[in-house]
């Protein structure tokens, strides 16, 4: 089975996790307060490796121009689907060689998508490339219990072979996850 026939399987049940589809109001909050601070006003944003678009939907409710990217088609059909009649657009297409001009947004967000590819040091090359002068790198990783994944200090260290800035934040509250987590999550913004 391919990756993206995987995801094309899994897109019906995706959101079944509180933090995937974000229908639990306390875990969506959780997410608004933590992501919507960081990006600019009226940012352009390219939400790679979407999934099923929930991040994507705060995002657009919140006036920022969206531009979601899959893999997976099945995927890509669920974010459409939920962003109806928003400033949100979805492509399907592989995150690790994103199909968008260099420099035309203003933030690039990532959700447990960098540990995925077979190549993080050059996937974040591509994606700071589709960064502005002035834009935001947002990734939301995490060294998962069962041994996969990037630790933290990981994940810096391939940020900071591409740019100048490198912060992670630990995410341990239950409210972002819809339940308590054993395992290392954490949010890494970089402004250079």
């Amino acid at each position: 089975m391919t990756t993206r026939e995987f995801w094309d399987e899994h897109a019906a049940t995706f959101d079944d996790e509180p933090d995937h589809g974000l229908r639990d109001p306390r875990v969506r909050d959780a997410w608004a307060r933590l992501l919507l601070p960081l990006v600019p006003a009226e940012s352009s944003v390219v939400d790679l490796g979407c999934g099923t678009g929930s991040l994507s939907v705060l995002l657009a409710e919140a006036g920022h121009d969206v531009h979601g990217l899959d893999l997976s088609e099945e995927m890509v059909k669920a974010a459409r689907a939920k962003t109806s009649g928003m400033s949100a657009t979805f492509t399907i297409g592989d995150a690790a060689r994103p199909p968008y001009p260099k420099a035309s947004f203003d933030v690039v967000l990532a959700r447990h998508v960098l540990w995925a590819l077979p190549d993080p040091a050059a996937a974040l090359r591509e994606w700071v490339s589709l960064l502005q002068p002035e834009g935001v790198l947002l990734l939301v990783e995490g060294r998962w219990s069962t041994g996969a994944g990037l630790t933290a200090a990981q994940t810096r260290s391939l940020v900071l072979g591409v740019r100048t800035e490198a912060v992670v934040t630990p995410l341990t509250s239950e409210d972002l996850w819809g339940r308590s987590i054993d395992d290392e999550r954490y949010l890494l913004v970089s402004r250079r």
